[in-house]
């Protein structure tokens, strides 16, 4: 099968939402798929307004038209809302052809935290954007629900996966260098320093031991300016964010925003329990029919941190070892909608399917 994936995520961005489609597209690719991505990195680009370190393509329509046209695809997947989504977006509806999206991020709230867009106003822009796909694809089970009460119709379940060989598992917290010499507990958090993560949060919890921030973003600056006694990381490797991830007592996600969270995943899969708020990405990832394996959910989130410390980190693993990119794969394969429905089936059978 010939699949187009347009993104506006792409490397060399650094966030969950390009891990997610670079393991989409290798497993694709291992399922003798043929993908096509179209991404920022083959146009012209220039600064997201208000969202430094992630470029946009700049009139992106002739040359996404031309590459769609030449490839004459099965399936479509416009995977974000920005200029190259609104570009193919606008060719599917111009050619009548179906195609697939995903609510990757709650930019709704990220643009009122950047802009001071209202929230009703960016939902309405986003509702709009994927009221003609053929299924919107969404991380949780939470995200769906709330998505369906804002009038998106549509949506279809596709859970995310975590590389547990990259990511393995230690028993201990293991020694880093730049860490070592650190107070223990460390307490850690991975991802972009942007508005939509709640940094601040963790930031000012009064709790033992050392914080470290790994990532970079618009509010880096300020917040290390404000907070010189945070141990601050940097952007790292994956192979080096590994060994950080194995190296932390306790990683304490303070956004309540996320859609799914998958630097979480990452943590535990090295078995580095998690603390967070019990709000929809550490919902899905944490909870368990038999309690939060993974980590601690609570409304305080000094309290899910004291008590995530006395999480085994075995259970950390063993939850993360339940999710899978190949399963995330399978997910999305079944999502996809042939890009030219054969009119004489119903709906139903337009879903495209391989053995």
């Amino acid at each position: 099968m010939k699949i187009a994936l347009i993104t506006d995520a792409w490397l060399p961005q650094v966030n969950g939402v390009v891990t997610t489609l670079l393991e989409l597209v290798r497993d694709l690719e291992g399922r003798k798929h043929e993908v096509l991505v179209i991404h920022p990195g083959q146009f012209k680009t220039r600064p997201c307004p208000g969202y430094a370190g992630i470029d946009l393509a700049i009139k992106p329509r002739p040359f996404l038209n031309q590459q769609l046209d030449a490839f004459s695809p099965d399936a479509i997947h416009v995977a974000t809302e920005g200029p190259l989504g609104w570009a193919a977006r606008a060719y599917c509806n111009k050619h009548k052809l179906q195609f697939t999206t995903a609510f990757h991020t709650k930019f709704p709230e990220i643009l009122k935290a950047a802009l001071r867009v209202p929230l009703w106003m960016g939902y309405a822009l986003f509702r709009h954007f994927h009221k003609p796909s053929a299924g919107i694809m969404v991380p949780t089970q939470g995200v769906l629900e709330m998505l369906k009460q804002r009038g998106f119709g549509q949506l279809r379940s596709w859970t995310h996966g975590v590389d547990t060989d990259l990511f393995r598992f230690h028993g201990t917290a293991r020694l880093y260098p730049k860490l070592e010499e650190l107070e223990r507990p460390v307490s850690l958090f991975v991802g972009r320093v942007s508005y939509e993560k709640n940094i601040d949060t963790f930031l000012q919890l009064d709790i033992p031991g050392t914080k470290v921030v790994c990532g970079v973003g618009p509010l880096e600056a300020s917040l290390k300016a404000r907070y010189p006694h945070v141990r601050w990381l940097g952007l790292l490797a994956r192979e080096e964010l590994a060994k950080v991830y194995a190296a932390a007592d306790v990683f304490v996600f303070p956004s309540k925003s996320e859609t799914f969270g998958l630097v979480m995943l990452e943590a535990m899969a090295c078995g580095t329990p998690v603390a967070a708020y019990p709000v929809d990405g550490p919902l899905e990832v944490l909870n368990t029919p038999d309690g939060h394996k993974g980590g601690v959910l609570h409304v305080d989130l000094k309290q899910a941190f004291a008590a995530a410390l006395d999480v085994d980190r075995a259970h950390a693993r063993e939850r993360a070892l339940e999710f899978s990119w190949r399963q995330a794969g399978q997910m999305f394969q079944d999502n996809l909608v042939s890009a030219r429905p054969v009119s004489k089936f119903p709906r139903e059978m337009d879903v495209v399917r391989t053995a």
